[in-house]
């Protein structure tokens, strides 16, 4: 299986990363990052570009691929709709296009969240941008494409959030994920699984287009 990873430095895609590298049936990774990063592997190509928009001068470093793990978004704190549209919903649409055109028996696989209103015409900002992101990208023509809802994630092997506001509010509740995992089992997951799942549904597909975190850990579980 040969994958493009978007969002590598985030903490959901280092922990995405790390399982693909470590997937004897992942043949490549080619990931698309805004700044060079220090990964270094045999399997791993990194293209950096600063604007992941348009991707139209490296279309052809973009074909041949099975799957995409779209791991790459931001936190909605303090941006205003029309901000955090452009970096969820626009930026996502354009390389989901891109990409659909280069190779259309592809699985995509988006990470959302917990919460995502699919109706679009709730009152939580993010949600409504989010529900229209993966109501989007399904009926883009790819092979087939799926959306992750993970709730809480544990990081695991030294995955950490990219932020420093967010590093720090892992850093309190991370030890809690024991007692979040044995009271609300159903909303926590890690980074880890959400690799193994991703991994899993593109090699074999899923019941349903939209997994939410109990999904997810039982992808995770399917070898």
């Amino acid at each position: 299986m040969r994958v493009i990873l978007f969002g590598a430095t985030g903490m959901v895609g280092q922990g995405v990363l790390r399982e693909c590298l470590l997937d004897p049936e992942v043949e490549t990774v080619l990931s698309l990052v805004r700044a060079p990063t220090a990964q270094r592997h045999a399997k791993l190509r990194e293209l950096v570009r600063q604007d992941l928009s348009d991707l139209s001068a490296i279309q052809n470093d973009l074909s041949g691929y099975d799957a995409c793990f779209f791991c790459l978004g931001v936190s909605s704190v303090g941006m205003a709709e029309p901000d955090y549209r452009r970096v969820t919903y626009d930026l996502t649409m354009s390389v989901a296009r891109t990409l659909a055109s280069q190779n259309p028996d592809m699985i995509f696989i988006y990470v959302s969240g917990t919460g995502t209103d699919s109706s679009e015409r709730g009152r939580t900002m993010w949600a409504r941008v989010k529900g229209e992101t993966e109501n989007a990208l399904l009926k883009v023509p790819f092979k087939a494409a799926y959306m992750f809802r993970p709730g809480f994630i544990q990081p695991l092997h030294g995955a950490a959030p990219k932020t420093k506001w967010l590093r720090s509010v892992y850093a309190v509740i991370g030890p809690l994920y024991p007692v979040l995992k044995a009271l609300i089992p159903k909303y926590v997951t890690t980074t880890e699984c959400v690799g193994r799942a991703m991994i899993n549904v593109a090699r074999r597909g899923a019941p349903h287009g939209v997994l939410e975190s109990q999904d997810i850990n039982a992808a995770c579980r399917e070898e």
